[in-house]
């Protein structure tokens, strides 16, 4: 066996060397050692962000959900997000926006549409509500699509509707969704929200005590 041969076999055996010790500490080790962490210092988060009620999960307090009554209190629109038929319990896991500009015809009638039925769902018998009322996310989707969470203002927009179909005092459905707001991170980071899902799990427990 000449020496080129016998080089060639040394290369390709430290390179099936380093191959399996690579794939070992990158492969197996690293990601146990990151897991291990994230778990034991923030076990919600490494979780996916659950949010739990009535002893089960509901959902991500990082997603937003489409679907509810008029009972609860309203997301985001979901526009510009394509088909799914592979995740049924959010229907919105294809993530992404419309990409329509600000003055195209479309946009502008989906909007105006959006308003109108907001205006519409919200006004009751002893509170209209105006048009000039309704802040921008409640007639937008975010970037995403997946938002889960609405703006003050559109929150406090539809404490009347949810009050009277909920049978509860136009203060304690005000008082819910002041708890349920949140500031700026770290007092300067983004804008004030309040997440939808973990409001209306709030609001379910206050009509259940009545």
């Amino acid at each position: 066996m000449n020496n080129s041969v016998v080089n060639t076999a040394r290369l390709l055996g430290a390179g099936l060397r380093a191959l399996l010790v690579l794939t070992l500490v990158t492969g197996v080790i690293y990601p146990l050692v990151v897991t291990g962490i994230a778990q034991g210092l923030f076990p919600g988060k490494a979780n996916g962000s659950e949010v739990k009620a009535d002893g089960r999960v509901v959902g991500s307090s990082l997603i937003g959900q489409q679907g509810y009554s008029l009972d609860y209190f309203q997301p985001r629109p979901a526009n510009g997000l394509g088909e799914n038929s592979v995740n049924t319990q959010y229907k919105l896991i294809l993530s992404g926006a419309t990409n329509l500009s600000a003055d195209n015809g479309k946009l502008v009638k989906s909007v105006e549409e959006a308003k109108a039925k907001v205006v519409k769902d919200n006004s009751t018998a002893g509170h209209q509500v105006k048009p000039s009322q309704v802040p921008a996310d409640a007639v937008t989707s975010s970037g995403s699509g997946l938002d889960p969470d609405i703006s003050p203002a559109y929150a406090d927009l539809q404490v009347q509707r949810v009050a009277e179909r909920n049978g509860l005092t136009v203060d304690r459905v005000q008082k819910l969704v002041d708890d349920h707001t949140e500031g700026r991170t770290l007092g300067f980071i983004g804008e004030p929200r309040v997440n939808v899902l973990e409001l209306n799990i709030a609001l379910k427990d206050l009509v259940a005590k009545g």
